[in-house]
């Protein structure tokens, strides 16, 4: 099994080669550019499928993070993945971003993933470990977090939502990962498959609605 794996939901764009089989990542690339998803990710692609000495017509698994993440940048993610599955005629496995973030910390504590949502906010989910999410991934203002949750500010927090407000989550362990690792999320999904499970559908994972509105007063003009 030869998975490609690839996230664009946080500021990075991370993509990998993993032999699933030999539990080993063949090859990674890491750029960290919120605003260059779309010029990143094929470039990135193409590095770790040379840097392996693999064609992409040998991939067997092609594995995206589905969010959730900014509207703009997780298309840019999904549409890729799904574009290569359909040309290699194989399906696509969606993975929770957070979960991947989760799976990079290694941890064996209860903890919290956080990531930027932006208008300070932050996407966020509970972890029992590395492997086990406790609460559906949400989006909200990091005060009023700690407002229903009086333990989140004791718990160890993982991601780059966390390091941005530290008074909140003031377990941030700054040592582990901020944004999603290819690597991890294809080991993540590697395992998952191993063990029969039925990965996530690669459907954007948004929690609220894009930034972009019809304009205040529209009028639809209809011909006569």
């Amino acid at each position: 099994m030869l998975m490609l794996a690839l996230d664009t939901a946080t500021p990075a764009v991370t993509v990998a080669l993993h032999d699933a089989e030999g539990d080993r990542t063949l090859a990674a690339a890491h750029k960290v550019d919120a605003r260059r998803h779309g010029e990143l990710l094929l470039p990135c692609v193409d590095a770790v499928l040379s840097e392996a000495g693999r064609k992409l017509a040998e991939v067997t698994d092609v594995v995206v993070g589905v969010g959730p993440g900014p509207y703009t940048g997780l298309r840019v993610g999904l549409a890729t993945a799904e574009a290569f599955a359909a040309a290699l005629g194989q399906r696509v496995h969606g993975v929770c971003t957070l979960d991947g973030i989760a799976y990079a910390s290694g941890l064996t504590e209860p903890f919290v993933v956080a990531t930027d949502a932006r208008r300070k906010e932050v996407y966020w989910a509970r972890y029992s470990d590395a492997r086990t999410r406790v609460t559906d991934p949400a989006v909200d203002k990091a005060a009023d977090i700690e407002a229903a949750d009086q333990q989140i500010g004791e718990l160890p927090a993982v991601g780059a939502g966390a390091v941005l407000y530290e008074s909140v989550f003031r377990g941030v362990r700054p040592d582990l990962p901020t944004d999603q690792s290819a690597p991890a999320l294809a080991r993540l999904a590697a395992e998952r498959l191993a063990r029969g499970e039925e990965l996530l559908p690669p459907r954007p994972l948004y929690l609220r609605r894009p930034d972009a509105r019809v304009p205040a007063g529209y009028k639809v003009v209809t011909p006569r």
